[in-house]
């Protein structure tokens, strides 16, 4: 059996980039919600900190998440990124809310 993990966090970014940020990140989102395991896939806009990007990624498996993965972002993305914080969890139970 395998577990489900949850992706999640913030990039930070230059505010006046985050926008051209998130324009390159357009493909990378729909190949991941095409990829085999991936459940949810998004970046996003925070609401309050101009800087931040919001990420929230769920997969079937490790295995699915590391198979899409692979190096990481590329080369001109990474350079626009000024720190992140993200972290992957293990999911040991879900409730549906709504």
């Amino acid at each position: 059996m395998t577990t489900p993990v949850i992706v999640c966090g913030h990039l930070d970014v230059d505010p006046a980039q985050r926008e051209a940020y998130l324009e390159t990140c357009v493909d990378v989102v729909a190949a991941a919600r095409l990829a085999p395991g991936c459940l949810e896939f998004s970046l996003s806009a925070d609401l309050l900190e101009p800087a931040r990007i919001q990420v929230l990624e769920r997969w079937e498996s490790r295995a699915a998440v590391e198979a899409f993965r692979g190096d990481g972002v590329g080369d001109d993305q990474g350079r626009m990124i000024l720190g992140a914080s993200v972290t992957e969890h293990d999911v040991a139970a879900t409730r549906v809310l709504a």
